[in-house]
């Protein structure tokens, strides 16, 4: 499965739709999710950003040895989207060290 989450822009084809980080992390635990291309701003910061799912894998990962899908940023907002990128980083660090470390 293929997620987008994104509260403006048209999903493209042949990927699922999620409005908000919970929707992505509910997929993330069905082990299904090959691909994200995530968003940042989602129009209620409250309710949670794209970061969010960034920050969630990241712990997953290094927590629970998660397998992480392949992650794409299509953020406009250049601040948010530099910070989501690192967190990407490190997940990609995390997910290749040896578990025995």
């Amino acid at each position: 499965m293929r997620v987008y989450l994104d509260d403006e822009r048209e999903t493209p084809a042949g990927w699922v739709r999620a409005y908000w980080p919970e929707d992505v992390i509910r997929l993330l635990q069905s082990g299904n999710v090959v691909e994200l291309s995530l968003d940042h701003d989602l129009g209620d910061d409250a309710h949670g950003t794209g970061y969010d799912v960034v920050v969630w894998i990241e712990e997953a990962v290094a927590v629970r040895g998660f397998i992480p899908p392949r992650i794409a940023v299509h953020s406009a907002n250049p601040a948010a989207r530099a910070r989501m990128l690192r967190g990407i980083e490190s997940i990609q660090r995390l997910s290749a060290r040896d578990p025995t470390d």
